[in-house]
């Protein structure tokens, strides 16, 4: 089926520029220029992908991505700016961002961009054989679904974003394992973000948030000082 992408930008140039080449790629392209218009078709439509500029009329990126996380948390959003502040990255990625473009860019890495974050979803939810079909995981309270792509504590289903699921999953499959943060963006965002360990940090960070009750002790995602972070559980007795 062909994927739906709604690309958000109030430059024509970049709105010409990216709809030429993802509709060469296949893709079904809907194009918003201000915030408001661009949720209420996020909202309608359910687009596979949001390409979302950070710098919008009406309703800057920002709120949009909030505003779309708190109604559609498994709908992959793509966020670009003109700036590159790291307060703005880091900003949109709290928010929900699963990614981020800096403006220049080239439309091959739009596209690498937006393959890796397609290829990833489609793994997660990729049949499997029964030989090794993966039920669930359970630690703890905690009960990860890798096929329907979602994650439940305590029995409650968690609200996560493709990317925080993705990452939960992995680090779940690693129990015990010392991960660093660049073995997390190799593996988890699958391209080299050029030594930007703050996203791994950031989405780390809104884990936490969502499934330790004490987030200064946490249970499940421990930091390992140097290095990165471990994956374990409460502890037994």
């Amino acid at each position: 089926m062909m994927k739906r992408i709604l690309v958000v930008d109030d430059e024509p140039s970049i709105v010409k520029l990216v709809q030429f080449n993802l509709e060469k790629e296949g893709y079904k392209v809907d194009i918003a220029t201000d915030g408001s218009t661009a949720l209420e078709m996020a909202k309608n439509q359910d687009p596979d992908l949001v390409v979302l500029d950070l710098m919008l009329p009406q309703m800057d990126g920002l709120e949009v991505c909030r505003r779309l996380r708190q109604e559609k948390h498994y709908m992959p959003i793509l966020m670009l700016t003109a700036k590159n502040e790291e307060f703005d990255r880091v900003l949109g990625l709290e928010l929900g961002a699963d990614d981020y473009m800096t403006k220049p860019f080239s439309p091959r890495e739009l596209l690498a961009r937006i393959k890796a974050i397609f290829r990833r979803v489609e793994a997660v939810h990729a049949p499997v054989s029964a030989e090794s079909k993966e039920e669930c995981i359970h630690i703890g309270e905690l009960m990860i679904l890798p096929e329907g792509y979602e994650a439940k504590l305590d029995g409650e289903l968690l609200e996560l974003t493709p990317k925080e699921f993705e990452l939960l999953l992995f680090m779940a499959r690693s129990k015990g394992r010392v991960l660093s943060r660049d073995q997390l963006l190799n593996a988890v965002w699958n391209y080299d973000f050029v030594g930007d360990s703050r996203i791994v940090d950031v989405h780390v960070s809104h884990l936490r948030e969502k499934i330790e009750k004490d987030t200064r002790k946490p249970i499940y995602i421990k930091t390992v000082r140097g290095i990165g972070y471990k994956f374990e559980g409460p502890k037994s007795g």
